[in-house]
């Protein structure tokens, strides 16, 4: 039988810009190449019938990596922690290749512990199995959360032993496959700038507004191709469109409790998707200082402060992007990142607490007014703030108390100590208890439903177990200790969405 995932239409998309953005490089051989995950709704999702592909197929399509060439290594730069590096680019990952999912929708296969490529900067290219399997549990709970994320297509171990100094080493290795909606970066567009070279940064930016931006590529359909003020207004657009992108995945992070860990602009897409999860962490108790990464010792890239960041690294876009358009209508867009990500992180919490929010239709989520929404989400968070409750636990507990008993006839019989062994400070309670369940009443009776789905909404927006860090240990130290993947599935199965 023939391997149905080297026989995809890949489309040539990034290849066709020209090597001025990539460089052509070789796969590792690796000693092993065993699979522990695929993601069989990615598969479906590219019109792969689960069904026809054997591990073995991905085994030798993502870690043997046969019969497909060209693997391409991207350039970039990056602002990291605040100081600009241009020795970046893929150090240990490659463009496996693009292709267009059932929806139309053009999709990069990425690698990550592929081997060295030239911008391996003296490291060995590889990737630790349990940095993979961290990246596919990152991925697949803000899948759930409703969060725009990339996700995890294989991990395979391959049979090395790496030494690492933020684990516990010698290690075992993987190479992972990443499928997102596009590579590209911030900083891909800031080395064009480091290259002063307006040339490539006009053809990478057009290349982005047609790709990945449809609906402003054809908003200027009709209009002349050489006229400046057609390449002018169309870029202008697509920075407007970023800041708008970027403000709704820092608003997703923060109602997610998500810290990515590393906001340098290397890990900026140019799309607004989030990818690349190295030292990220879930908050525990509500906390905005709370700093995934070790080596940040001065709580830079901290929970609280990541819309700061999205909104300064967006302001550091428009350096290269000034290279094509007037900087005085990029920083007007940048003045609506304020009000886009108050407004998303608003639906974001609102929908996690149960109520009908829809985030692709703005218009649908009205039926709670502008002061209540604020009042809500205020005294959620003052909530959170004087309760020692997990962030994530608080939802889970909150959905499991709706599902099991329904939605209470009186606010009064909504019990915390349902949630947490824990009691919540009196008065924070009573004032969000009180506003949440009156609203939840009101919202019922405007859908003019008998029967209340918010239990359902809580169910499909909140997680069963939230992967903290002192979860992902534990399933990391039965896969160390045991080879026992039995806890990893498991919470993969809870996760995905029935």
């Amino acid at each position: 039988m023939s391997n149905p995932l080297l026989s995809l239409p890949f489309e040539p998309s990034i290849e066709s810009l020209g090597d001025s953005y990539w460089d052509v490089v070789e796969a590792t051989k690796f000693p092993l190449t065993k699979l522990r995950f695929r993601n069989d709704a990615l598969l479906e999702q590219l019109g792969v019938k689960p069904n026809t592909v054997k591990d073995q197929h991905f085994e030798e399509a993502f870690g043997a990596f046969k019969d497909r060439h060209p693997l391409l290594a991207l350039r970039y730069h990056g602002y990291q922690f605040g100081n600009y590096n241009p020795l970046l680019g893929d150090g240990r990952g490659f463009l496996y290749a693009q292709i267009r999912d059932r929806y139309g929708k053009l999709q990069d296969l990425g690698t990550k512990g592929s081997g060295q490529t030239p911008w391996s900067r003296g490291g060995d290219g590889k990737l630790t199995l349990k940095g993979g399997i961290r990246e596919i549990i990152a991925s697949e709970a803000l899948k759930r959360l409703g969060v725009n994320t990339s996700r995890i297509l294989s991990l395979i171990e391959t049979g090395e032993k790496l030494w690492r100094g933020d684990e516990p080493s010698p290690t075992r290795s993987s190479v992972m496959v990443r499928m997102a909606h596009t590579h590209l970066r911030f900083g891909t567009c800031e080395r064009l700038l480091y290259l002063r070279d307006q040339k490539l940064i006009e053809k990478l930016l057009r290349h982005i507004v047609l790709v990945y931006y449809p609906s402003i590529q054809s908003k200027y359909s009709m209009q002349n191709r050489n006229d400046y003020n057609y390449v002018k207004n169309k870029i202008v657009d697509l920075y407007s469109a970023i800041v708008e992108n970027t403000a709704k995945l820092a608003a997703e992070w923060m109602g997610s409790g998500f810290t990515h860990g590393v906001l340098n602009t290397d890990n900026m897409s140019l799309v607004g998707e989030s990818f690349d999860y190295g030292p990220f962490a879930f908050i525990e108790e509500f906390n905005y200082n709370f700093t995934a990464a070790y080596f940040d010792q001065t709580g830079l890239y901290c929970y609280g402060n990541q819309p700061a960041i999205c909104h300064d690294n967006l302001q550091l876009l428009q350096e290269p992007f000034a290279m094509i358009i007037p900087r005085k209508e990029m920083v007007n867009s940048l003045g609506k990142f304020p009000e886009v990500y108050k407004n998303h992180y608003e639906n974001f919490i609102l929908r996690r607490l149960g109520f009908p929010i829809d985030l692709e239709d703005q218009g649908k989520s009205m039926l709670i007014n502008k002061d209540t929404r604020f009042q809500i989400i205020k005294a959620t968070l003052e909530l959170l703030s004087s309760w020692k409750i997990e962030y994530g636990e608080f939802f889970t507990e909150l959905t499991k108390e709706i599902n099991t008993h329904g939605l209470p006839y009186e606010p009064e019989s909504l019990n915390p100590m349902s949630f947490s062994k824990n009691e919540p400070q009196k008065k924070a309670w009573t004032t969000w208890r009180d506003l949440w369940w009156h609203e939840q009443n009101k919202c019922q009776e405007k859908e003019g439903r008998e029967i209340s789905n918010t239990a359902t909404r809580l169910k499909r927006w909140n997680l069963p177990q939230t992967p903290t860090r002192k979860i992902i240990e534990q399933i990391w130290n039965k896969i160390e200790a045991n080879d026992n993947w039995e806890p990893f599935e498991k919470w993969l199965e809870i996760t995905s969405i029935s």
